[in-house]
């Protein structure tokens, strides 16, 4: 007999981490994994550090003319990534040198 309130493994974990005030850093990790995955093999070769700062994804990026095409493209990458993770965790992309 099956029950009828039953729940995913992924939302309980979800709520686990909202009640500890977890939820943000894991969101935050997620964004950060998600680079490498939504970029492509190209533009990880040209990626250094990457984390969030007050909502903010800062990309070190080694080349001069990728830095200044992401830079162009950065609102709709903000919005993809926000997509990927499910959340609106990052508001803007800060592309370093």
């Amino acid at each position: 007999m099956r029950r009828q309130n039953t729940e995913t493994v992924a939302s309980v974990i979800l709520r686990f981490l909202q009640e500890q005030g977890l939820d943000k850093p894991y969101l935050e990790h997620k964004v950060v994994k998600a680079w490498p995955e939504l970029m492509g093999p190209l533009v990880q070769k040209y990626t250094g550090k990457i984390e969030v700062r007050n909502g903010m994804l800062c990309v070190q990026i080694t080349s001069a003319a990728l830095r200044q095409e992401l830079f162009i493209a950065r609102r709709q990458l903000v919005s993809k990534l926000n997509e990927a993770v499910g959340a609106e965790v990052i508001s803007d992309i800060r592309l370093l040198a």
